[in-house]
């Protein structure tokens, strides 16, 4: 029996969403992002999965076969489905670093100080293609320290090792609605409404010791 992918609720509901991402998104975006967009990698996942239940691996080769496209529109849809379980858990808040003290401080650390890690940040979202991520990951397997890494589409750039704790989706259709071609003020939207604690949990949970 195939794997059966969940679409992972938001830690606020549609409605609540309308209101505490306001200054992010419009609130249609906040539907259509969520219920379209992110619903839709996980619809995909289940589909890939019974795929694979009868693709014939005989098939497979470099050039065209049905279990390699499927295998290739597998790691397209978990990455897209992954960074947004994080992108919509990490916003809801009012930017506040201080309500995350154990991943400020590290970050400090790695930074020097927090605005450098914004102004990284920003700027490696900014850089990012049109349908990509700015992302501040842990690096567990080699240098075992934060780094913001640009990630086009959902997984072109990305480290192995890395676990993604900041996901900033710079998409068109994450800010077009409501900011039009204005990326950067998008970006700072963002950034002024992570919601810190819930990073601090995440980042314990899964990075600090």
């Amino acid at each position: 029996m195939a794997y059966e992918w969940k679409f992972k609720a938001r830690p606020y509901t549609d409605e609540e969403a309308k209101t505490k991402l306001e200054d992010v998104m419009s609130p249609e975006t906040t539907d259509w992002h969520y219920n379209t967009h992110h619903k839709g990698y996980v619809t995909a996942l289940n589909n890939i999965e019974k795929g694979l239940e009868t693709a014939d691996p005989a098939g497979a080769n470099g050039n065209f076969s049905q279990i390699g496209e499927l295998k290739r529109r597998f790691t397209w849809n978990h990455s897209g489905a992954l960074l947004h379980d994080i992108y919509w858990d990490i916003l809801g808040g009012d930017g506040n670093p201080d309500k995350g003290p154990e991943i400020k401080a590290a970050i400090e650390k790695e930074f020097r100080s927090f605005d450098k890690w914004k102004a990284d940040i920003k700027a490696t979202a900014l850089s990012a293609k049109l349908s990509g991520w700015g992302l501040l990951v842990f690096d567990t397997l080699y240098s075992q320290r934060l780094l913001n890494v640009l990630v086009d589409e959902h997984q072109y750039g990305a480290i192995w090792g890395g676990i993604p704790l900041v996901a900033i989706d710079v998409f068109e259709h994450a800010y077009y609605h409501k900011d039009g071609a204005k990326r950067s003020a998008y970006i700072d939207n963002v950034i002024a409404n992570l919601d810190w604690g819930r990073i601090n949990e995440r980042y314990k949970k899964l990075v600090s010791k």
